[in-house]
C-alpha cells in the first residue's frame, strides 16, 4: 500500500466505551456544605453517598472536619451498636479478600446488609496504600445490600485504621446488620481488632509450615474460630490434617472467661465450600455468649478501652501538632545525631517543657 505525499500512516483508532460506574447502588449529590443534620439523615437513609462522605471527614486529619465528624458520630451513635461485628485476620495471601466476598455474598443471600471495613496496609516509606479491595471483591461490591470500605492502617500498629472504631459506629447508624472488618494481616501485633469486635475469626493454611509454629500464646489466644482456608483440590488433605492439629493443641489453650471452645473449621472460599459451616459456628458463638451474658459485658470492656484510646490519640495529636514542640524536637533530634543527648534524656525534656507549658491550657 503507498501511502501519499504529507499523509500519514497513524490512525486513530475509537477505543472502547466507558464501562458504567463500578457500584451502581450509588445516588445522591454531596458537597462540603452539607450540614450535619443532613448528612446524619441521608446515612440513616442507607444512602452509602453520604454514608462514604462521613467516613471521609472522620479520617480527615483538618481541624474543621474533625469538628463536623464528632457531631456527626454523636447524632448516629443512638442508632448504632445493633450490629454484629466480625474481625477477620490472617496473613498476606490467606484469602481474606476471597473469604470475605464470599462470606458477604452468603450473608446478603440471608437477608442480610453487610458492611465490609477493608484495612489495607501503608507504606512506612512514602504512607501510601494501594486500597484495591474493592476491585478484589467484584461480585459483592455490586451488591445493593453490601458496602465496602477501603481505609489505610496509616502509623496504626494493631491491624486496624485509626478511624475503624467511630466507622463501624457509622455504618450500624446506616442499618448494617453484619460489620467485617479485614485487617493488614501484619501477625500477632493484631490486638487493636479484638477491642471492637464481638467475634474474631483467623485465617490459616494448611502445608504452610506454620501449624505447629502458630500454636502459641498471641493471636491464637484471640481467636474465637480458626478457619483452614483453600482446602481444596490437593490442599484438602493437608487442610484436614492442619484442622485436627490445631483443635487438638487449642485444648491446651485456658478457658477464656466467655467459657467458648474455639472451633477450627475448614473451608475453600474460591470454590464456596465450607462457608455456611463458618457462619453456623458464628451463630453458636452469639447464642453461647449471649446466654451467659459475656456479649454485653465485652462491649462495655470495649468501650472503657476506647474511651482511654480516644484520649491517648488525642493527647498524642495534640503534642505533635504543638508548634513550638515541633520546633524543640527537631533541636532535640539534631543533638542526638550529633551524640550530645540521648532519646531518653531528649523525651524527658519535652515532655517536662510541654506539662509546664501547654497542659494546663
Amino acid at each position: 500500500m503507498s501511502i501519499k505525499k504529507n499523509e500519514s500512516n497513524l490512525k486513530e483508532i475509537k477505543g472502547v466505551n466507558q464501562p458504567p460506574t463500578i457500584n451502581p447502588n450509588i445516588k445522591g449529590i454531596v458537597s462540603k456544605n452539607n450540614s450535619v443534620k443532613e448528612i446524619v439523615a441521608q446515612i440513616k437513609k442507607q444512602n452509602i453517598t453520604f454514608l462514604s462522605k462521613a467516613i471521609t471527614l472522620i479520617e480527615s486529619t483538618n481541624h474543621k472536619h474533625q469538628k463536623k465528624a464528632s457531631k456527626i458520630i454523636d447524632a448516629c451513635l443512638p442508632f448504632a451498636n445493633n450490629s454484629i461485628r466480625i474481625g477477620i485476620t490472617g496473613v498476606p495471601g490467606v484469602g481474606k479478600s476471597t473469604f470475605i466476598e464470599t462470606f458477604g455474598k452468603l450473608l446478603t443471600t440471608k437477608g442480610k446488609k453487610v458492611a465490609v471495613l477493608a484495612i489495607d496496609p501503608s507504606s512506612s516509606i512514602n504512607k501510601g496504600s494501594i486500597l484495591g479491595d474493592k476491585t478484589r471483591m467484584e461480585e459483592l461490591v455490586k451488591d445493593k445490600n453490601a458496602f465496602i470500605r477501603p481505609s489505610a492502617s496509616g502509623e496504626s500498629l494493631g491491624g486496624v485504621a485509626k478511624k475503624t472504631r467511630e466507622t463501624i459506629i457509622l455504618c450500624e447508624a446506616a442499618g448494617f446488620d453484619i460489620i467485617l472488618i479485614e485487617t493488614v494481616g501484619v501477625g500477632q501485633s493484631e490486638t487493636a481488632v479484638s477491642k471492637m469486635v464481638d467475634f474474631f475469626l483467623l485465617l490459616k493454611l494448611a502445608g504452610a509450615g506454620d501449624e505447629l509454629q502458630g500454636i502459641k500464646r498471641g493471636i491464637i489466644e484471640m481467636a474465637d474460630a480458626i478457619v483452614i482456608n483453600k482446602a481444596d483440590n490437593d490442599n484438602e488433605r493437608q487442610a484436614k490434617l492442619a484442622k485436627r492439629e490445631f483443635a487438638n493443641a487449642l485444648h491446651l489453650y485456658p478457658i477464656k472467661e466467655n467459657l467458648w471452645l474455639p472451633k477450627v473449621t475448614t473451608c475453600s472460599a474460591l470454590h464456596n465450600n465450607g462457608i455456611d459451616a463458618v457462619w453456623k459456628i458464628i451463630k453458636e458463638y452469639l447464642k453461647h455468649t449471649k446466654s451467659n451474658k459475656y456479649f454485653e459485658k465485652n462491649r462495655v470492656n470495649q468501650n472503657k478501652f476506647w474511651l482511654t484510646d480516644t484520649i491517648n490519640n488525642a493527647l498524642q495529636t495534640n503534642f505533635n501538632s504543638n508548634t513550638t514542640i515541633k520546633k524543640l524536637l527537631k533541636e532535640e533530634l539534631e543533638l542526638i545525631t550529633t551524640n550530645k543527648s540521648n532519646p531518653f534524656k531528649s523525651a524527658r525534656k519535652l515532655l517536662d517543657f510541654y506539662f509546664d507549658n501547654f497542659s494546663k491550657k
